[in-house]
């Protein structure tokens, strides 16, 4: 494993010093494109951003050796679906009020906005898109954007193949013996490799002509299960860090009083597990576009919804040096792993620090495949085409709006980013806070005060982006003092 690490730290370093080993080629006009959606995911978690991770990714790291790998990916938002309703429409979720999960409401000091639990089936997803140009299309996994009517058959996909999270410990124990799903320890069995053998049935089936798959992992979404095999290759390397501090203390704003932490130190086995079949299931997926001979006409893309999981929900991992994980508006719930590999077209091992958003996706891959995007529909993202090839991309802002108290701990909040420069706001009372992303990863110091006139600049912005996308706020419960409103600046 060392070793798999230091070769990809010499290959970065190559394409750093040198602008990589890129043999320029003639892009086929309709490439197909793979798509590889983890859940809840953390970028700390991969090798590839983080050799010193505690779990082993080997596939993926791989991946990020023959293509690019982008340092500052965000998900458009700190919960799944939400991001989910981004990727398919390149469009920011707060337009159409899908602000949470689906369908989550959790109340807390104040009621959280009102919240749109599917996907308008208005908007143009991929699919439907790439279907103008012949593009056969398939979905395996989770959808999470709306029950059957708001489904993907109905939303453009030619295939679907659903798979739920495995069912918790918890709620299999309460059933009666004769109603219990059968379970099985074999990895083959594993809800995360039977659903990348699916895929790759389907790639199989697709071979002769355009396609779009998208694989929507369920890992590592609670809850934590994974082969007792694999865990117990973890539970003995988790023996080496036994002493060292696993929490830290972190704000709290739900459920009440209580202690919050957040984890610092990944070591949990039964995680770590979860993630080595996901990153299995990775290589099984890119291994059958080799052996068809497709890898060369194939784009394939590498993200995660949201951040990781570290404030809640047994915090199984950490994503230091980010503060927060999923659930949060800091970092840690909306920094997330994304590689894009495409040879030929994609400079091998190569890296941009360019901020781009999960919105980017739609307007990435309809350029690709030489489509042009929706008429009267405001589209979001930007295509990410010249940043693969090496060039540059106009300065833009990033925006974030969730309304909410998450399950994870989260407080109701929004944010912007601009060059380094990030802003929070919170809307229970409008405070506001200022980090320097370069120079305060974790979010920590807070230069609200130092910086007034950057503050306002900032926050402007974000209230005019708010007014453009309709975004709802808190609202009162009767008898209740009044919430924040941007109008209050």
């Amino acid at each position: 494993m060392r070793s798999m690490r230091w070769l990809w730290q010499c290959a970065m370093l190559f394409t750093v010093c040198t602008g990589g080993w890129l043999q320029a080629a003639e892009p086929v006009q309709h490439p197909n494109i793979v798509l590889i959606l983890a859940d809840d995911l953390g970028q700390r978690d991969i090798g590839a951003f983080n050799p010193e991770t505690f779990y082993e990714t080997p596939n993926i790291d791989r991946l990020a050796t023959q293509g690019m790998l982008f340092t500052d990916a965000y998900s458009a938002n700190p919960v799944c679906s939400p991001t989910r309703f981004s990727v398919q429409t390149g469009r920011y979720p707060t337009r159409v009020g899908a602000t949470n999960w689906f369908s989550g409401r959790r109340k807390g000091k104040y009621a959280p906005a009102p919240l749109n639990s599917f996907m308008p089936l208005e908007e143009t997803t991929i699919a439907e898109a790439l279907k103008t140009a012949g593009y056969r299309s398939a979905l395996l996994g989770k959808w999470h954007l709306g029950a059957k009517e708001y489904a993907p058959e109905v939303q453009g996909y030619e295939f679907y193949f659903p798979q739920g999270n495995p069912m918790p410990d918890w709620r299999w124990n309460k059933l009666p013996e004769d109603k219990r799903p059968v379970r099985s320890d074999k990895l083959e069995d594993f809800h995360t490799l039977v659903l990348a053998d699916e895929t790759c049935k389907v790639i199989r089936d697709f071979a002769k002509q355009p396609f779009f798959v998208c694989m929507a992992m369920n890992a590592v979404h609670t809850p934590l299960i994974a082969p007792s095999e694999i865990v117990k290759k973890y539970e003995k390397k988790a023996l080496a860090l036994e002493g060292k501090a696993e929490f830290a203390p972190e704000e709290q704003v739900w459920p009440g009083d209580d202690k919050r932490e957040t984890r610092i130190l990944q070591k949990h086995a039964t995680y770590a597990a979860m993630v080595e079949c996901m990153d299995i299931a990775v290589g099984r997926v890119v291994k059958q576009l080799e052996e068809l001979g497709l890898a060369e006409q194939t784009i394939v893309c590498f993200v995660s919804d949201n951040g990781g999981l570290s404030t809640a929900e047994g915090s199984p991992t950490s994503n230091l040096p980010w503060r927060g994980g999923k659930g949060w508006v800091y970092e840690g719930g909306i920094r997330v792993p994304f590689i894009v590999r495409w040879p030929g077209q994609v400079a091998s091992g190569s890296i941009c620090s360019t901020p781009v958003c999960s919105i980017d996706l739609f307007p990435t891959f309809l350029e690709a495949a030489h489509v042009s995007q929706p008429s009267g529909t405001e589209i979001d993202g930007v295509s990410l085409l010249p940043l693969l090839k090496g060039q540059s991309i106009a300065e833009r802002d990033l925006f974030w709006h969730y309304p909410h108290y998450s399950n994870q701990g989260g407080f109701p909040g929004g944010a912007i980013r601009r060059g380094n420069l990030k802003l929070v706001e919170r809307y229970e009372d409008g405070r506001v806070h200022l980090y320097d992303l370069s120079t305060d990863p974790g979010e920590q110091v807070d230069l609200a005060d130092q910086k007034p006139a950057e503050v306002a600049a900032l926050r402007d912005s974000l209230h005019h982006w708010y007014t453009d996308v309709g975004a709802k706020f808190l609202a009162p419960f009767k008898g209740s003092p009044e919430p924040w409103s941007p109008s209050q600046k």
